[in-house]
């Protein structure tokens, strides 16, 4: 931890058309966060009364730090709101999903579909032993059959931990052993940039040290199919079941929907809990007010379901609202980088959420490929996964938005379940400056001591009050959980430093721990540097972030080798092979750095801060600690 710091505060602002304010959902900003503090629980109850319920509540929360209930004793199964109440309410030839592959082909739902898929898998994974309370993995590909297995396990009650189709063969193993998955559904193979690249065989070798799981379910997309060796591989669609009904299973709020695993400053990735009822709730809230989602928008967030912004806002909270979908396998500049935009302009894709490195891209490719396509039909632009810094924006909203769209910068973590903070659509924009907090959440700057900091001084951002869709623990670590709300006094510590200006906007000035954010990714230093010292050849590692232009950070390693290994480009290769092996291709060191020591406190513990301001010549601070 740090102590507060000034900060340069200067910013331009942009000012949207003035009927945007007047059309949007939740309307003036101002007055619906003064009716949410001047009764949180009648405001979230309000929300809550839209969806459809089995058993109403008996009381909205129940604070008990560092723990919350909430919709205490209430009865639900979420996609019946996704899905059900859809098709009963006349939205049953409504589109819900739009797919397209790399080599453009596509596959379209409507609700009336989607819900009959979901039934026939969740009849699927009864019928392989899947009860309520049991864990299924998924490690799939960006295919339409990856939502429909995440519904289907809600249906049924049972919890599904989606894994990145990006990461490699001890990520994968380290997740279903945590999560004590019974079943993996996985598919052949993805296509990216023309290429097969094989998903199977990293999961055939992730459960050799697996016992938790019985089956491994394979959607076989190539021809001709591949073949399933073990008795324990199964057809995806050998496990449908022709049914008209897969009754929803009765679920109560508080029970676990799903296990997402992010990373962690120490040791293993982090098993985030999120239950049925909050985050139900806070997704449908953000999806329907973020978004200003309407019944005729087309919805493309570019994420993956393997992060917290593609369960949200692929999957829950679209779906929860009525919302049209849009999903794609492809990459953004292959084959040219004019794929997004003619999808964009193919679809009238109205609402584009994306990350900060796809735009940076983009605007490296020039402003010629946007140019050759009709991008009018967009009227929201987002962004999520890491600041989006003033030049950026600028470029994105004169470019793709015509200085007609609202730019929606969104602040939250996999910890949260739902956005934080953003300014609404009809809000003045100030670059660099995510916005103020929804109404329904308490966020503030404060120092060590948990004290406000004045505007213009940095400091740690926290959560002040508990929120519908928090999770609820880290998965058999409940110390962990506890860590968050007890580092500074009695607040949710995001582990970001912030700073405010005088109109309450806040700035994400970077991460105040370790982890990394690359291309939009978290990744934890810490399982990158288990997956280097796994080498024979490496008797200690180190890594850090290092500013890039275009991922936003890289990944520097500083090893130290074990007696009898050399320095050579030969062995820098092999360990960033390693890592991807291990990990998969984001965790991949971008630089390798041989050293004789490393800077350490007393205790042991490195100081990656240490070796991060020398890289980049900053001043080191204090070094009191330090061992030499």
């Amino acid at each position: 931890m740090t102590e507060k710091f000034d900060v340069k505060l200067e910013s331009k602002t942009f000012f949207p058309d003035p009927s945007l304010r007047e059309h949007m959902r939740m309307g003036d900003y101002e007055l619906a966060y003064n009716e949410f503090l001047k009764d949180p629980e009648a405001y979230w109850e309000k929300v809550a009364e839209e969806l459809t319920w089995i058993n109403k509540w008996d009381k909205i929360c129940e604070w008990d730090h560092p723990h919350a209930r909430w919709f205490i004793n209430s009865k639900l199964n979420i996609t019946q709101n996704c899905l059900d109440r859809h098709v009963q309410s006349g939205k049953k030839n409504k589109v819900a999903l739009i797919w397209v592959g790399e080599g453009g082909e596509e596959k379209i739902l409507t609700y009336r579909q989607l819900h009959r898929e979901v039934m026939r898998f969740a009849a699927g994974l009864k019928s392989l032993g899947v009860k309520k309370g049991d864990a299924v993995c998924i490690y799939m590909p960006l295919v339409p059959e990856q939502i429909i297995v995440a519904l289907a396990c809600a249906r049924i009650g049972a919890i599904h931990s989606i894994v990145f189709a990006g990461f490699g063969t001890r990520a994968l193993n380290s997740r279903i052993r945590d999560s004590a998955a019974k079943i993996v559904v996985t598919a052949d193979a993805t296509i990216r940039r023309g290429k097969r690249v094989e998903l199977k065989a990293i999961v055939e070798e992730a459960v050799v040290n697996a016992p938790s799981v019985d089956k491994i379910v394979v959607l076989r997309r190539t021809k001709p199919p591949m073949e399933l060796y073990s008795e324990i591989e199964v057809d995806y669609y050998d496990v449908l079941k022709d049914v008209s009904e897969c009754e929803a299973e009765v679920m109560d709020a508080e029970d676990p929907l799903f296990i997402l695993y992010t990373s962690g400053t120490t040791g293993p990735a982090k098993g985030i809990v999120h239950t049925c009822a909050g985050y139900m709730v806070g997704t449908y809230y953000t999806t329907q007010n973020v978004f200003d989602l309407r019944d005729n928008d087309v919805f493309w967030c570019t994420a993956d379901p393997g992060w917290i912004t593609g369960h949200s806002y692929i999957i829950y909270g679209p779906l929860l609202a009525g919302g049209t979908i849009l999903i794609t396998e492809s990459t953004p500049d292959y084959p040219d980088p004019g794929v997004w935009w003619n999808i964009i302009d193919d679809f009238d894709v109205t609402i584009f959420y994306t990350a900060p490195t796809a735009i940076r891209m983009f605007m490296r490719m020039g402003e010629d490929w946007p140019r050759k396509y009709d991008l009018s039909s967009l009227r929201i632009l987002g962004s999520v996964g890491e600041t989006l810094n003033p030049e950026t924006f600028e470029w994105y909203y004169r470019v793709i938005g015509k200085e007609r769209c609202p730019i929606l910068d969104t602040w939250w973590q996999t910890e949260t379940g739902m956005h934080m903070i953003t300014t609404l659509a009809g809000q003045p924009m100030k670059p660099g400056f995510v916005g103020k907090p929804l109404p329904g959440v308490v966020a503030d700057v404060v120092d060590n001591n948990g004290d406000p900091v004045p505007p213009g001084k940095g400091g740690f951002l926290v959560i002040k009050e508990p929120w519908p869709s928090m999770m609820r623990t880290v998965r058999n670590n409940e110390e962990r959980y506890r860590q968050y709300w007890n580092t500074i006094g009695k607040y949710y510590t995001a582990g970001d430093l912030a700073v405010k200006d005088d109109d309450g906007y806040i700035m994400i000035l970077g991460r105040s721990d370790d982890v990394l954010i690359v291309a939009g990714h978290n990744i934890g230093s810490a399982e990158v540097e288990s997956a280097l010292v796994s080498n024979e050849a490496v008797a200690e590692a180190a890594v850090i972030g290092k500013p890039d232009p275009l991922k936003g950070e890289i990944i520097k390693a500083f090893i130290i080798l074990r007696k009898g290994y050399s320095p050579s480009d030969k062995l820098r290769s092999e360990l960033i092979y390693h890592v991807r092996m291990s990990l998969g291709p984001i965790a991949m060191p971008s630089e390798i750095e041989f050293v004789e020591s490393l800077p350490k406190t007393r205790s042991g513990k490195i100081m990656r801060r240490v070796l991060r301001a020398k890289e980049l010549g900053m001043d080191p601070g204090d070094v009191s600690t330090l061992e030499e």
